[in-house]
């Protein structure tokens, strides 16, 4: 399914992500996902009990999720209602939390009641999944009920109700200002399964997002095969650009995954990962598909997370005209067998069997690979972070984390640095041989990402927000 809801004509011409010095203004920092800072100075080492290059901490929910965004001045984050900074809202929400970035000072959040069906569209306790993407003085979201939505990075604390939208319930001055707002749910029929978590990824004028549409509770039934799956949206205004719903009725379970958007050779391309375990390219303006690939093996099976059919929750990454991405499922699906592949973008048309460059058996993931220094470097469910040569795939090195992982690496300023489930943040020098700088305990688990930002390291555990300075 696939329509154009303006005339491409009208369509603002797309821009490479603009300069936002060294902030970390979206998921994977920039459109091609590439999880690689440019920094130097980022300490390996610190103590929470003595504050030893602790710049400040950030009291957050129960449940966080995704990276910190860091823009405007601010820090942007994901997270559910435990803390209850407003005790009236009481209940379970989605929360997404701003922070000022100089000293950690809570600055206003946005809050989201829970879809009223339950824990087959919105688990309790989740939150806000994904993470923003903030353009100038506007973050880009998606709440936990399946909306996109656009909101004024100065909250109420201008003392304005910026438009069009002006319907807000709760304006006081740590209160979100709500720009715009498409309902998925409810204007699209998108039904997210457990939950909507994707991020937004912006490119010049236009947002792109994962609807997160799948199954009911049956695990079987897909109540709306024909709702898009993926949407490219004017930032501006929230209309709908272009639509596409090509997994439709193959859509496994769920999908959670967040697109990429770069050149390879020279031509634009978004790229979705589909609940299918298909990869999708589509021409940015017009949602013209370019090629697809399927990520799983031909013989595989979906056996309701029993079977060597996979999903794809991680975030592909483009590189050196190449697509890189692994496979997964469901971390409550357990452990087993999964797929990295290095793909060729250059093709058009059904690629699987032309644009394989490399693939490795893995275990299933929902990381997502960080490429520098010829080097891709990917963990796995199971614990396992793996260092690979990304020409030819030849694994270089292995370290065993001891935990689940559930984020992604990070690498900056020659260390790469990882999260898992225990809450313990290995740092490991990045190279072909493997060698651990310093393994830190934050007393909680690690579901996040890492991420640097002018000067400063953020880790973000499912409580709380450090952030890490050797200034």
């Amino acid at each position: 399914m696939k329509s154009n809801r303006l005339a491409t004509a009208a369509l603002a011409c797309l821009a490479a992500w603009p300069a936002f010095a060294a902030d970390w203004p979206m998921w994977g920092g920039r459109p091609d996902r590439n999880m690689v800072s440019d920094e130097k100075g980022i300490p390996r080492t610190w103590d929470l009990k003595t504050k030893t290059n602790i710049k400040w901490v950030a009291e957050l929910g129960s449940q966080s999720y995704g990276n910190p965004v860091i823009a405007d001045g601010k820090v942007f984050v994901g997270t559910n209602n435990e803390l209850l900074r407003n005790p009236k809202l009481g209940n379970d929400r989605g929360v997404v939390m701003c922070f000022r970035e100089s000293d950690g000072k809570f600055l206003w959040q946005m809050t989201h009641e829970k879809l009223a069906a339950g824990r087959v569209n919105d688990w309790p306790e989740q939150g806000v999944c994904s993470s923003p993407a903030v353009v100038g003085k506007i973050a880009y979201y998606v709440s936990n009920r399946a909306e996109v939505i656009a909101v004024d990075t100065e909250g109420f604390l201008d003392g304005e109700n910026d438009g069009p939208f002006v319907e807000e319930e709760e304006t006081s001055q740590t209160d979100g200002d709500v720009l715009w707002k498409l309902d998925m749910y409810e204007e699209l029929a998108v039904f997210p399964h457990n939950m909507a978590a994707t991020s937004p990824l912006v490119a010049g004028d236009i947002l792109f997002v994962n609807t997160s549409n799948g199954v009911d509770e049956s695990h079987i039934n897909i109540p709306f095969p024909d709702a898009p799956s993926f949407l490219a949206i004017d930032r501006h205004t929230g209309e709908i650009l272009w639509e596409d719903g090509s997994p439709g009725e193959n859509i496994l379970h769920g999908q959670w995954a967040s697109p990429a958007y770069g050149e390879i050779l020279g031509k634009e391309q978004v790229i979705f990962a589909g609940g299918d375990g298909w990869l999708r390219s589509f021409e940015p303006k017009t949602g013209e598909l370019i090629w697809e690939f399927d990520c799983n093996p031909k013989e595989s099976e979906w056996k309701q997370g029993r079977g060597d059919r996979n999903n794809i929750i991680a975030t592909p990454v483009i590189y050196d005209d190449k697509v890189f991405v692994a496979v997964g499922q469901d971390p409550e699906h357990g452990e087993g067998i999964g797929h990295l592949w290095a793909i060729d973008g250059t093709g058009t048309g059904d690629i699987t069997k032309t644009g394989v460059v490399w693939h490795h058996d893995f275990r299933r993931t929902i990381s997502t690979v960080a490429i520098d220094d010829g080097i891709l470097y990917v963990p796995n469910f199971s614990g396992f972070f793996h260092a690979l040569d990304v020409e030819t795939g030849k694994l270089l090195w292995e370290h065993d984390m001891f935990a689940a992982v559930w984020g992604s690496p990070f690498v900056v300023d020659g260390k790469v640095m990882l999260g898992d489930e225990d809450g313990d943040l290995t740092v490991l020098k990045a190279g072909r041989v493997m060698e651990v700088l310093s393994e830190i305990n934050f007393g909680n688990t690690i579901y996040s990402t890492p991420v640097v930002a002018n000067d400063t390291l953020y880790i973000m555990t499912r409580s709380h927000l450090y952030a890490i300075s050797g200034k």
